[in-house]
């Protein structure tokens, strides 16, 4: 039998010597996450970014080609707000269907946060966008980038549940690796596009740590009281 649940799904007892491990890994990144985007947010306001951001775009852009726009542009669209919400919604319903209430909720707490956060983020720091390289830039702020913080949030989460039912470390390895280069190109393009500073995709994947780690920490103490 089945000691507790994580994110909706029967743990074990070996598992549990898994997930304090995945705590203190939790505690560890969200920490450091957080070091490093106070440190990057002072950069930003002073700033004290604008050599890195222009000498990155500007090795990037070198990079142009109509087909690499193409790709980008798609990259670009996956992490968009309106997909990644409706992909949320999705995921909630699917999670609901199968009987994982717990995943379900985790999902819908993470990406409610992260759209609120991601709003209060852009509207204290009030960063004009870059003159974009290709189509119009957005009418929203510049730091960090909505895109890099919503695309870590929702498939960091949603890797996060679903190597839980993978059986083999080859399987868990191979759902964290995609998501990983999903949202290491979804902030990639956002740079070609020239719509962001690189220094915004940083704080966006910083933020997003920050506030995806809170998140595990908290529903690992939830199932510890629940015990």
């Amino acid at each position: 039998m089945p000691d507790s649940t994580y994110y909706g799904l029967p743990v074990t007892e070996p598992k549990k010597v898994k997930l304090g491990f995945f705590l203190i890994g939790s505690i560890v990144v969200a920490a450091a996450a957080l070091l490093l985007f106070g440190w990057l947010a002072e950069e930003v306001l002073q700033s004290e970014t604008q050599a890195f951001d222009d000498a990155v775009r500007a090795a990037i852009h070198r990079l142009a080609s109509p087909g690499m726009t193409s790709a980008m542009q798609v990259f670009s669209f996956l992490g968009s707000g309106t997909l990644l919400v409706a992909l949320s919604l999705l995921t909630i319903v699917i999670f609901l269907y199968i009987h994982c209430p717990r995943s379900a909720h985790l999902m819908g707490i993470t990406m409610a946060g992260a759209v609120a956060l991601d709003l209060l983020l852009k509207h204290a720091f009030h960063r004009g966008r870059p003159v974009p390289f290709f189509g119009t830039a957005p009418s929203s702020y510049s730091f960090p980038s909505g895109h890099a913080f919503g695309s870590l949030c929702f498939f960091g989460a949603l890797a996060g549940i679903l190597s839980e039912h993978a059986s083999t470390p080859r399987a868990r390895f191979f759902i964290w690796t995609c998501a990983a280069l999903l949202v290491g190109l979804i902030g990639f393009s956002r740079i070609y596009l020239g719509v962001h500073y690189p220094s915004d995709v940083l704080g966006g994947y910083c933020s997003a740590l920050v506030w995806v780690g809170a998140i595990g920490i908290l529903n690992h103490v939830l199932n510890n009281r629940a015990r």
